[in-house]
């Protein structure tokens, strides 16, 4: 009797969950052919206003947020200084007082858990990443074609152009998803970020400034030669190189781009009691 109730405990035990083996992962499962597929989201169609991902272990539905006026004005005052330094820079040289920060919207600070990396007993990893906006599906083509018409264009034109659509950038650009590039990750080195969204692609992204925000997010990653993209997804990885070779000069191949789908946005500003971490998407 006492054998039947061991084997009846572990039984229920392995059918709950609890005593089911833990599985390893090997981010060289990741990679077929050179090129890598993530499983755990899914892009939403054209005008879909949630987005399908499997966050802890499960499938879910998550329904999208826009970006609040108050980002919007954030995001364009930080950009445009930026590029008026850079302007500065280039018409005073030496004699400039100001140059490039790492504060404001372009480096977000991510965070993203997923699976331990052989050399980390935490799953847990934060990063800073260049992130900026995407435009929509019925954007995105002719936004690409103005950079692509402008790329051998001299620096100040090309500080201009991105002032003009940084200026209009409600029109110009997606409200409920940034972007950014996978530029270390490849078959035999995987970064920790790639490995965590790879496995689960719920992350959050904070900035180094005043005022600031939070945005909790579904990372979408596009690897350039998988077969299987959309045609929106290969307008997002284009679009996304070839922004960064816009402003950094060109580079050897085209990265992996990232997704960052807005789900809950914050105002973790610090000082004010409308602030401080509060939940301003609805």
């Amino acid at each position: 009797m006492e054998k039947i109730l061991i084997l009846a405990l572990i039984w229920l035990l392995c059918c709950t969950g609890l005593l089911q083996a833990k599985k390893v992962i090997d981010p060289k499962d990741f990679w077929t052919d050179g090129y890598c597929v993530q499983k755990t989201a899914e892009t939403p169609a054209p005008g879909d206003k949630a987005i399908r991902a499997k966050v802890e272990g499960k499938w879910q539905e998550f329904p999208l947020v826009d970006f609040p006026q108050a980002f919007w004005d954030w995001n364009r005052a930080q950009r445009k200084e930026y590029l008026d330094i850079f302007r500065e820079m280039l018409t005073k040289g030496k004699e400039a007082t100001r140059s490039p920060q790492l504060s404001g919207p372009h480096n977000g600070i991510i965070a993203t858990y997923g699976a331990a990396r052989k050399d980390s007993k935490f799953k847990l990893n934060n990063a800073v990443k260049g992130m900026g906006f995407l435009p929509p599906e019925d954007k995105i083509a002719e936004i690409t074609a103005l950079l692509e018409a402008n790329m051998e264009q001299t620096l100040d034109v090309k500080l201009d152009l991105l002032d003009s659509l940084y200026t209009h950038a409600e029109s110009n650009f997606s409200a409920n998803r940034l972007a950014s590039l996978e530029l270390y990750s490849e078959p035999g080195y995987n970064t920790q970020t790639f490995i965590n969204q790879m496995v689960d692609p719920a992350c959050v992204t904070v900035w180094l400034d005043i005022p600031t925000y939070k945005i909790k997010q579904i990372a979408r990653l596009l690897h350039p030669d998988d077969p299987g993209l959309s045609v929106y997804e290969k307008q997002v990885v284009k679009y996304v190189n070839l922004m960064h070779s816009f402003f950094h000069g060109a580079f050897p191949r085209d990265y992996i781009a990232v997704i960052y789908y807005n789900v809950e946005i914050y105002d973790s500003s610090p000082g004010r009691l409308d602030a401080r971490g509060t939940k301003i998407s609805k």
